[in-house]
């Protein structure tokens, strides 16, 4: 009898690199593996990367080292994703015994290294849209499905190196999204999160001439009965155009919240960045959106220390912060990355410099998420299970702004139900589902 093979994966870093990561075990079951979540059990091994920070970068290699040292000596691995791009054929020489090295968009050619197991694979081409047509679509969603509608980015910021190892923005077809959102609706999804490097910036022309934008896609899956709940990240300023604000005040199934990185509260620093918004600009659209949907929340993403940051741009960070008020943001000390401008600008900040204005800023986040959590006991939320703790003891809930919310376990919880808010804390929320 023929031994089931196996593999293992370990996803890093975005949204659309845990899309990836399901397609990539999807692909690998049809062709008649498991999953295993044991390395050295796993005949192949596959690290699926971000390289957004050093750090990031330097966790991989690290993970790989210890794989190495615990894997079968027969098993095959090696890695996929943007720190395959980025590092390309040096990857081989930091680890010998890597058998494959696949950017993110080639890990569609992952069979080719099972047919040719002696062989060593580099593809880090930036290539298109085939991935999306190569790979078998899942059986069953999850509750949430994310749906990538375009690929890479044009904007460019000179500190990412997006624009390298996912290269220029590619919209997907229109009809092709669609068709992979009732698929997901027919599964089991209930939540759709539609992804992009620059989601908002979605831009589709058919054979006709006709051009879709991010809302026509928003209107279209808001037909969809069984999805009861639409959002998109990550946007990008300059992209929340009318038509798009329009849907926060027209569509209930679009969640109330909204991630929007303004990245600086500094104009001299976004210049800099090649962020081509003025802070009139950003606080204009916010209040647009406020006034399509009184309820809606913003987060955001914030970059300290970046070349050139005086403590007048902290301060002008700080004060955004302050007047925006971001119920959940995710804040970095800036990093140098290859293939980047900022990596080479002079007047690169102290890490120390870095390091303190970065607890200032976090330490000033966190108390706003706290308010924002605090404000939320004795109000009913309708929420979505995403599943049960680590405990088995708990069940964890997602409110339409994205918090946890923790309730007692019970058999057969609804999928989506009103909780009403018990307790808060700055990470989470407490409550009871409403029968």
């Amino acid at each position: 009898m023929q031994k089931t093979e196996k593999f293992f994966i370990q996803t890093f870093g975005c949204q659309m690199n845990v899309y990836d990561g399901w397609r990539i075990a999807t692909m690998l079951e049809h062709h008649g593996m498991v999953r295993t979540d044991n390395v050295s059990d796993a005949d192949i091994i596959i690290l699926n990367t971000c390289a957004v920070r050093a750090k990031a970068t330097d966790k991989v290699f690290s993970a790989l080292g210890r794989i190495r040292r615990a894997k079968k000596p027969s098993a095959l691995f090696g890695i996929v994703g943007c720190v395959a791009r980025e590092s390309g054929a040096d990857a081989f020489r930091r680890i010998p015994d890597l058998n494959f090295v696949l950017g993110p968009q080639s890990y569609h050619k992952l069979p080719d290294i099972l047919q040719n197991p002696d062989t060593k694979l580099l593809n880090i081409d930036l290539g298109g849209l085939e991935k999306f047509d190569e790979l078998p679509q899942m059986e069953r969603s999850p509750r949430v499905a994310y749906i990538p509608i375009q690929e890479g980015c044009n904007h460019c910021c000179t500190y990412c190196i997006v624009p390298y190892t996912r290269g220029r923005e590619i919209s997907r077809a229109y009809n092709d999204v669609i068709r992979d959102t009732i698929h997901a609706a027919k599964t089991g999804a209930i939540e759709i999160c539609f992804l992009g490097q620059n989601v908002n910036g979605y831009k589709y022309t058919d054979e006709t001439g006709h051009t879709y934008r991010l809302s026509d896609l928003i209107r279209e899956t808001a037909k969809i009965p069984e999805i009861m709940r639409i959002r998109f990240t990550s946007s990008y300023p300059t992209e929340m155009t009318d038509d798009l604000i329009e849907m926060f005040a027209i569509e209930p199934k679009l969640l109330p919240f909204l991630n929007m990185p303004i990245q600086s509260g500094s104009q001299n620093i976004l210049t800099k960045m090649n962020r081509p918004y003025t802070l009139e600009l950003y606080c204009d659209i916010i209040n647009k959106l406020k006034i399509a949907r009184p309820d809606i929340q913003i987060s955001s993403d914030f970059i300290v220390g970046f070349p050139g940051e005086t403590d007048q741009d902290f301060a002008e960070t700080m004060r955004i912060a302050q007047k925006i008020k971001y119920i959940n943001s995710y804040s970095f000390k800036y990093s140098p990355r290859p293939h980047t401008a900022a990596a080479l600008m002079p007047n690169q900040v102290p890490e120390i410099t870095k390091a303190e204005r970065l607890a200032k800023l976090d330490s000033y986040l966190n108390d706003v998420q706290r308010e924002f959590n605090e404000s939320c006991i004795d109000k009913t939320l309708l929420c979505l299970l995403e599943g049960p703790d680590k405990t088995g003891k708990h069940l964890i809930y997602r409110t339409p702004y994205m918090q946890q919310c923790i309730v007692e376990h019970i058999e057969n919880a609804p999928e989506l139900t009103d909780i009403k808010i018990t307790a808060a804390n700055k990470a989470s929320l407490r409550g009871k589902i409403i029968n």
